[in-house]
């Protein structure tokens, strides 16, 4: 087994778990943040857009089953690309879409990635979402974990203008 991991933040880590965690190869997926200045932060402190955290999920996968590419595709088709402020009805920089990157075969296969979607026509609007340099990963409190499992009602209405978005945008 080739374990590795990949970060992407993609609007509310509740909706970016379960696209992933249902991937033959996936070996776990942690809801949590990064990319900001402050230790081990809180829901909250995030919340308050005062951290500079994004909302993300960590993805420990098989590279023998599953590779980083495979990844990128199916965050794209989570994501709105062109919004840079957050994603659907979760607005902010602690919501924008970020792809975090280990090292310099991440960010390549990150950059070839987007461009091949900015190349493909399919959004009228600029692809925005940003690629950087991956930071800390803090988990995020255990009720944030696997949150479509346990709050199913939920998650269903935090889910319905995405899957609105994908319905309309990546299948078909």
């Amino acid at each position: 087994m080739k374990k590795e991991t990949a970060i992407f933040a993609g609007g509310c880590f509740w909706c970016m778990v379960e696209p992933f965690e249902e991937q033959p190869g996936i070996l776990n997926v942690v809801s949590g943040y990064t990319g900001g200045h402050v230790p081990n932060p809180t829901y909250e402190q995030v919340s308050s857009h005062t951290t500079g955290h994004t909302e993300a999920v960590e993805i420990t996968f098989d590279a023998d089953v599953i590779d980083y590419p495979a990844l990128l595709e199916i965050y794209w088709q989570q994501t709105d690309p062109t919004d840079a402020m957050g994603q659907f009805q979760d607005r902010g920089d602690n919501y924008r879409p970020v792809i975090f990157v280990k090292d310099e075969a991440q960010r390549k296969a990150a950059e070839a990635s987007k461009a091949a979607l900015e190349a493909s026509g399919r959004f009228a609007d600029p692809i925005v979402t940003q690629i950087e340099p991956a930071k800390p990963f803090y988990p995020a409190e255990p009720e944030h974990q696997q949150f479509y499992a346990k709050n199913p009602r939920r998650y269903a209405m935090e889910h319905a203008q995405r899957q609105d978005f994908i319905d309309k945008n990546w299948k078909g």
